[in-house]
């Protein structure tokens, strides 16, 4: 029902609105802890509440015996999961697990370590019973806190890497060397983590998830069940945003599906927000060291960045923030070296901008302080070093207007008005201090198909299992399929987020329009020529496609395309790039910082959906500003445990911390990418953007924060 509801698509000045947000603003959108099926139950975790150990006990008979109560558990009695039974190596016994094995045994691995789950008729009495088993343990020592000395152990991936001489910045005219710290931050995306599992035979499974990708998680579940994949039905229609936290099967997936088998009704999990901080990953802390060095004139002699992130003691995850230093400015002498250190808490993951995001804090913090020292304008130095190659394989960019994005933004802001000493402009009784950072993330085109079936009543149904997790996926396509056959955008109706359509990739990477807006566009051509061929040689121009139906009989005419890229993506190097300008007003008394102005122009080609593409940016505008001034997550380390794992003691920005954003765009399309002429836009609206209010509080203060969030106790210490 909610999906009649996408028919009506108000257009405006700025272009299409959103074709689901009239179901998401009226509740008719439903998500995945939504569905109500016949005879359904509700699961509640219990998680551990020590840090590193083992179970000795788990008393359960209370919570067996109260009202309502199916079952309970643990890995005491729950069914093996047969995709984690994995032979043990006795020759490399210090090879890491892998993914957390729900269930499967007696060690404590991290705080909140779920170790129990009781299931009941009602979600009340589920969490009841939960609250009656008693878990005993034999503690072990526990290490959340990173050392003080962090260079981490063997190089990630095995080797440093080094262009031209190692660490050259050292025997620069003008030279620079500082530490850099990005403190773990939470995804926290507004809709909880949930997922409904059915099982409808033995060997066969249907599940509601939240889910960036419903072919993947079905290939992941199927796979950790011994089942084939076409017996996994996954559906995830709605997301309420996820920033990256929904981009693979965590362990509360894996033990609703156990528990559905084990009571044999439908079983509703949903996570609690204490439960968001450690059941579906974080942006890991990470600590990095940046040397660099220039010419008196500001020509970069090198840059070696280093960096160490906290990681799982039984999984590696690397988000590779060294990445943005190798291939940002031209630079013949980049040094890189990164490591990761095994702590005792859950498995960080991929969080919007991964690694290029908390890379670029560090760079461009550190080439902002470079300028002073040069005494330079900021975008000066950036035009200076300005890389109109890939620094990295010499590859011409198969579009760069990055140039021209540094200028349009800086007019927007006001740059002009910005003062070289930091702390020499006021207003009211504020400092005011003007910031910049640029950013860039590869723009990527991956495999993707698509349906297309036209109908004799004149409406046209897209159909591909990509999942949307806010930016706007089905508007864009359907903005793209109006265009290329000429209809109004309200005879389309565009199907996604279930795993029995065509395939599509995650939504991550900022790469679904370029992936799935080139097969919508594929299939369109395809569906003209389809057309063209029904006519015969009396075709025209100008196709009636009802009349062409209606003349030979037909109720429909179906296509399915796939797209993928061609020898373009190889022959060049494709990136989308950002800048992110700022105004800050900073209280010199209390060092309260107020974002008085935003200015973000983004170079990510044609923009398909005006109104959604600043949306995007906007939201990542948003975003950064949180890493910058308040996102931070908090552990007791003599407990291992959070203390701010909640929405009220985990600060992000609310409406009265953020200014009118402006959202400015290049917009020349790419001419190689794909043949709609765009590229990825969410990753780089926030890239760059901490380091831009960071640049912008040294500008208003004299002081530079280098350990993430900013806060007043940093500024008038």
């Amino acid at each position: 029902m909610e999906m009649d509801l996408m028919k009506t698509i108000p257009t405006s000045a700025d272009g299409m609105s959103r074709v689901d947000g009239r179901a998401k603003v009226t509740g008719a959108a439903k998500y995945s802890a939504e569905h109500k099926l016949p005879g359904m139950v509700y699961a509640v975790l219990v998680m551990s509440t020590i840090t590193k150990g083992t179970i000795a006990s788990i008393e359960s008979k209370a919570a067996e015996k109260a009202p309502g109560v199916l079952a309970v558990l643990s890995h005491l009695n729950a069914p093996k999961v047969p995709g984690h039974q994995k032979a043990k190596n006795p020759a490399k016994p210090e090879v890491k697990s892998g993914p957390l094995r729900v269930f499967n045994d007696n060690k404590i691995l991290y705080n909140g370590h779920p170790v129990a789950m009781v299931v009941a008729d009602t979600f009340e009495r589920a969490q009841y019973g939960a609250s009656l088993v008693k878990v005993t343990y034999d503690k072990e020592a526990h290490q959340t806190k990173p050392p003080a000395e962090l260079k981490g152990k063997a190089p990630w991936g095995g080797k440093d890497d080094i262009r031209g001489t190692e660490d050259a910045w050292q025997s620069a005219p003008v030279k620079l060397e500082a530490e850099y710290i990005i403190p773990t931050e939470v995804h926290n995306p507004m809709e909880l983590h949930a997922i409904i599992a059915r099982w409808d035979a033995p060997d066969k499974l249907t599940v509601w998830d939240k889910t960036q990708g419903a072919i993947a998680t079905r290939d992941d579940i199927a796979k950790a069940f011994n089942l084939k994949k076409e017996d996994v039905q996954v559906n995830s229609k709605f997301v309420g945003g996820a920033f990256g936290s929904a981009l693979q099967v965590w362990p509360h997936e894996i033990a609703a599906v156990l528990g559905a088998k084990v009571v044999k009704h439908p079983v509703k999990l949903v996570l609690t927000r204490p439960d968001m901080f450690t059941s579906v990953g974080y942006r890991p802390y990470t600590w990095q060291k940046i040397g660099i060095g220039a010419t008196a004139d500001g020509k970069l002699v090198g840059i070696t960045h280093e960096a160490t992130g906290q990681t799982s003691t039984y999984e590696d995850f690397a988000e590779g923030p060294i990445g943005t230093s190798k291939g940002l400015y031209e630079c013949p002498n980049v040094t890189t070296r990164y490591r990761l250190i095994s702590l005792d808490v859950n498995t960080p993951t991929w969080m919007r901008g991964p690694g290029e995001a908390t890379g670029a804090f560090a760079l461009e913090s550190a080439l902002d302080e470079l300028s002073y020292q040069l005494k330079m304008d900021p975008i000066d130095l950036r035009m200076k070093n300005y890389a109109k190659v890939d620094p990295e394989n010499k590859k011409e960019y198969s579009s760069k207007y990055l140039d021209e994005a540094y200028q349009m933004g800086a007019k927007q802001i006001g740059w002009s008005v910005r003062k070289a000493e930091p702390g020499t402009l006021k207003e009211n009784g504020w400092l005011v201090g003007y910031g910049m950072a640029g950013g860039m993330f590869g723009a990527y085109r991956d495999t993707a198909t698509v349906r297309a079936i036209f109908n004799a009543d004149g409406t046209l149904v897209l159909q591909t299992a990509v999942s949307d997790i806010g930016p706007g996926t089905g508007t864009a396509a359907v903005s793209i399929a109006a265009e290329q056959l000429g209809i109004a955008p309200e005879k389309i109706k565009f199907e996604m987020g279930d795993s029995s359509l065509p395939y599509a990739p995650m939504q991550g990477g900022s790469s679904i329009t370029s992936t799935v807006g080139s097969a919508v566009h594929d299939a369109c051509v395809v569906m003209k020529e389809k057309f063209q061929q029904l006519m015969g040689n009396g075709g025209t121009d100008k196709l009636n496609y009802v009349k062409i139906l209606n003349d030979k009989n037909l109720p429909s005419l179906e296509v399915l395309t796939k797209s993928q890229g061609g020898p373009n993506n190889q022959k060049y190097s494709m990136q989308s790039w950002s800048v992110h300008f700022v105004r800050v007003l900073v209280h010199p008394a209390t060092g309260v910082v107020k974002i008085n102005k935003v200015a973000c122009v983004a170079d990510s080609g044609h923009i398909v959906s005006p109104k959604t593409a600043r949306s995007q940016i906007v939201g990542g505008a948003i975003g950064g500003i949180g890493m910058a001034l308040m996102e931070e997550g908090v552990i007791d380390h003599r407990y291992g445990r959070y203390v701010n794992n909640n929405l009220a003691d985990y600060h992000v920005p609310v409406n009265a911390d953020i200014p009118q954003i402006d959202a400015i765009f290049v917009n020349k399309p790419d001419p190689y990418i794909n043949p709609i002429g765009a590229k990825g836009m969410g990753e780089i609206a926030l890239i760059g953007m901490s380091a831009a209010v960071a640049n912008a509080v040294y500008n208003a203060t004299g002081k530079r924060v280098r350990d993430l969030p900013i806060t007043p106790d940093k500024l008038i210490g």
